[in-house]
């Protein structure tokens, strides 16, 4: 509802301002339009979903329903209507004495590819003196969708490839800023992975995914947990001659179900018997989950 917000004081405003030009008091509660809420309405499309919702807007409240219908626009639109989506009506109604209404949209779970990136352009048909003219195209909105695959803590288990920014600033024995690495579901944790020798030899690292949001897929990283030694990465001991990690405080880290891949930002620092000696850095990562065939590969032709 922000984009509403700000087109509804927008119109307030250009309305003071005629006011003043104009020396005269000129009040527009009482004017009536019906808008997208949002310029673009980005939605997941889940396995157990029904359908996703588009909110459509007024600027007044009326004693009456009040029906509008709602078309598809060829140009802008790549998604296909009775592939990838359905529209469950072909009209929006916004009842008496409300603001506003959604356009219901099933999603085509079975139809969508987790790498498809699918939009169309909704238009709402309306008689003319009813679309708000001081934000071009409010009539319309962009409708995105991307697939949302269940959670499998299985598909983030076995062989993975990490990708890291601390290995290129940092490499210590690594040869390369890329690592293929073996992980497992923890024992005892919930939704929480084991990264064996993660980064460097013979460190163990975990992360855990949260699964309960699907439009918020974050991974966290518990603190205090040593990524290395400091002598064999650092050259020299600034601390304790413990390396300790956690996920980035700054930036969130998200893990893909269909793709089977985490993006980690982890902050790495130092202490020396609990006391904060410094912030290395923060560096973004990425852990792939590849086969047992891709891996072997991996290992014969790049050495991996």
């Amino acid at each position: 509802m922000n984009n509403f917000i700000r087109y509804v004081s927008a119109f307030l405003l250009a309305g003071v301002c005629f006011c003043s030009c104009q020396e005269e008091y000129v009040t527009y509660n009482d004017a009536e339009y019906v808008m997208f809420a949002e310029e673009q309405s980005t939605n997941m499309v889940l396995a157990d979903q029904e359908y996703f919702t588009v909110p459509v807007a007024s600027t007044v409240a009326c004693d009456y329903d009040r029906t509008f219908g709602v078309e598809v626009v060829d140009k802008g639109s790549n998604a296909i209507e009775g592939k990838h989506y359905r529209l469950l009506s072909n009209s929006v109604t916004i009842p008496a004495g409300e603001l506003a209404a959604d356009v219901k949209v099933a999603g085509l779970y079975e139809n969508i590819e987790p790498t498809d990136s699918l939009g169309f352009v909704l238009k709402l048909v309306m008689p003319e003196q009813l679309k708000f003219n001081l934000y071009e195209g409010s009539d319309q909105t962009k409708v995105v969708m991307y697939k949302s695959c269940p959670f499998d803590r299985n598909n983030f288990t076995g062989w993975c490839i990490l990708t890291s920014m601390l290995l290129r600033d940092y490499p210590g024995d690594n040869q390369s800023y890329q690592r293929l690495i073996r992980t497992e579901a923890h024992p005892t944790e919930p939704n929480t992975v084991i990264l064996r020798s993660a980064f460097y030899d013979g460190y163990d690292l975990t992360i855990t995914f949260n699964p309960e949001n699907p439009a918020n897929p974050l991974v966290t990283m518990d603190k205090d947990q040593v990524v290395s030694d400091e002598a064999s990465v650092f050259g020299q001991i600034l601390g304790d001659n413990h390396i300790l990690g956690t996920h980035s405080f700054y930036y969130p880290s998200y893990f893909n179900s269909c793709q089977h891949f985490v993006e980690l930002w982890m902050q790495v620092y130092v202490e020396n018997l609990g006391e904060s000696v410094g912030t290395v850095g923060h560096f973004y990562n990425i852990l792939e989950w590849i086969s047992d065939e891709e891996a072997e590969r991996l290992q014969r032709e790049n050495g991996m």
